[in-house]
């Protein structure tokens, strides 16, 4: 499709957008056309100076096609990234999907030096996959340090609950991110872990005064630009002590004498997504944008409208609102960015058997478990919960968490937010357990901070219901994969006769692990 020439101006300043896409070739198989721009429009954009994609969804294989495709509807070198914080895998199908990063947080507190050793190959992997897949900028490392077990949105995605912690391994990830080529990204400042509440739906307030953001949320992000960081990636955060009018991503105060002049940051800055709801709720198109950019931002990742960003912010450039000095400055960030990714190498396999290796190693050191007696075969439910649609990548049809207990007896029964509830009003007996059938219950939690459930799982009684399974003696194992929280919570009411075990990672590889070592064979 083609798109007649642009004002010069737009031109520029369209570089510094970054659109949603699908990483599926198709229009028909976007997952979220709400924000993912079909391929009419992408070609549009990208033929009219839109210089960045972030992509989303459909296989490791194809999203090589994919990126060759983007590529090729633009007569200059993209920025192709995405939000890949737990390995290419945790987004597109076929590659290596590896443990959060707090699991390497609780091993630091052990080993440290077998948590940083991991932390850096885990960024090498990262980054090696993507390059293999046409990408050139991993959206992470998340350097917030995940201090309030209530956080919604950030929780499992830190690399610490303390600063020394999440500085020495978003470090390690970052040398490893430099070391196969790819750009990355630290996120999201000045921090998002002390917040209770989600930015994809709201705008979190951190009340906390400067000499607070440089003990705890500061430290991370110094040591990631220490260690060569190439972008940070701004919060939608409101920080009443520093700046009671605007959030993070539209104050100068915080991008550029914070982020700039503080801590002395000179490579790209980039908002997080501005169609999420604590931007949108209180900004149109064009002006969230332009504030952003007057305030420090160089890229505006996923605005609401990009023809009106484009416009907005071309505007206000000609009108001297904003010197024509920060849009050279900003498209000479996103060239010397540029110049540093190594070229894609698509072809080779995904993952490689070091990379198996790794996937495998750090679940092992990941897991966690109150282990008195293999569980026997026999008639029982296995009962799930998992806080998204079912089926999804941690459990479909295959899925070892499905299978093993099956091969077992077990009768599978999944609760899931489309499903049918299985609450009863009982506080002291919130499960109804008719629903279910009978025998013993083999219980194995899904749940994680996950964006745009709020307040959603932490509502449900999970911890009366491990009590009630245990008061009937049906409760034959707890499995939690996900929330450490939840595991720490669910644990403390375990009888030490109860076989319980924990893993942070969702993937099937952890579900294979545990399930292996927990149920006897026949």
């Amino acid at each position: 499709m083609s798109c007649p020439p642009s004002d010069p101006l737009q031109r520029q300043v369209a570089e510094l957008l970054v659109v949603r896409a699908s990483g599926q070739l198709d229009d028909q198989h976007r997952r979220y056309p709400q924000w993912e721009l079909s391929n009419g429009e992408l070609q549009r954009l990208l033929n009219a100076g839109v210089g960045g994609v972030i992509l989303l969804g459909g296989s490791a294989v194809e999203l090589q096609q994919r990126t060759r495709q983007l590529q090729s509807w633009s007569d200059q070198p993209l920025l192709l990234c995405a939000d890949v914080e737990e390995g290419v895998g945790q987004r597109f199908d076929g590659a290596s999907w590896l443990v959060p990063p707090l699991a390497l947080g609780r091993l630091h507190q052990i080993d440290p030096e077998q948590a940083i050793a991991l932390a850096e190959r885990y960024g090498h992997c990262t980054a090696d996959q993507a390059r293999r897949c046409g990408l050139n900028w991993v959206l992470g490392p998340v350097c917030d340090v995940n201090n309030n077990p209530a956080n919604p949105v950030i929780n499992v995605r830190a690399w610490g609950e303390e600063p020394t912690t999440a500085g020495a391994l978003v470090a390690a990830f970052q040398r490893g991110l430099a070391r196969g080529g790819v750009l990355g990204c630290a996120k999201h400042f000045p921090g998002h872990g002390d917040t209770a509440s989600d930015s994809h739906l709201d705008l979190p307030v951190l009340p906390h005064n400067r000499e607070r953001l440089e003990q705890v949320e500061f430290p991370p992000f110094r040591a990631a630009i220490a260690a060569g960081v190439d972008s940070v990636m701004t919060a939608h955060l409101l920080l009443p002590q520093l700046d009671p009018q605007q959030p993070a991503t539209l104050s100068s105060v915080v991008l550029t004498d914070l982020l700039r002049g503080a801590l002395g940051f000179n490579g790209l800055v980039v908002t997080d997504a501005l169609v999420m709801e604590a931007i949108t709720a209180r900004h149109g198109p064009a002006d969230a944008a332009v504030l952003a950019f007057e305030a420090g931002a160089d890229l505006i990742l996923m605005p609401a409208d990009a023809d009106a960003a484009i416009s907005g912010i071309s505007q206000a450039i000609a009108q001297g609102r904003i010197p024509i000095q920060r849009l050279h400055a900003a498209l000479r960030r996103r060239r010397e960015a540029l110049a540093r990714v190594q070229p894609s190498s698509p072809g080779l396999p995904l993952p490689t058997p070091a990379e198996r290796e790794l996937e495998q190693q750090l679940v092992t050191a990941s897991l966690e478990q109150s282990f008195t007696a293999p569980i026997p075969p026999g008639e029982g439910i296995n009962l799930i919960r998992i806080d998204a649609a079912w089926p999804c990548p941690a459990l479909n049809g295959a899925a070892p968490a499905l299978r093993l207990p099956q091969q077992h007896g077990f009768r599978s029964v999944v609760i899931h937010g489309q499903g049918v509830s299985p609450w009863q009003d009982d506080t002291e007996a919130p499960l109804a357990l008719e629903r279910l059938g009978d025998g013993p219950v083999l219980l194995q939690l899904f749940l994680r901070g996950n964006p745009f459930r709020g307040e959603r799982d932490r509502q449900e009684p999970w911890r009366a219901a491990v009590q009630q399974l245990q008061r009937l003696e049906r409760l034959a194992c707890l499995i939690v994969y996900g929330s450490p929280y939840l595991w720490e919570e669910l644990r403390s009411a375990l009888a030490p006769s109860i076989t319980a075990a924990f893993s942070p990672g969702q993937m099937p590889e952890a579900q294979r692990q545990l399930l292996s070592s927990l149920l006897q064979h026949p």
